[in-house]
């Protein structure tokens, strides 16, 4: 596992926290088996299309 050498100061710290940024899932549209289509994330799709997944 990487060790630092030595400290880093909290200002460097929390500046490299508030550059990481989480990036929105992609959402795609499914139907469902009773014919409503919904937005879902692609990976969840085809089990909303089985009916295996309820959607809300």
């Amino acid at each position: 596992m990487a060790v630092p050498k030595r400290k880093l100061s909290r200002s460097n710290t929390r500046a490299r926290r508030s550059r990481w940024k989480a990036t929105p899932v992609p959402l795609v549209t499914a139907r469902t088996p009773d014919g409503r289509t919904v937005e879902v994330p692609r990976r969840l799709a085809r089990a909303v299309e089985k009916g295996l997944v309820e959607v809300g």
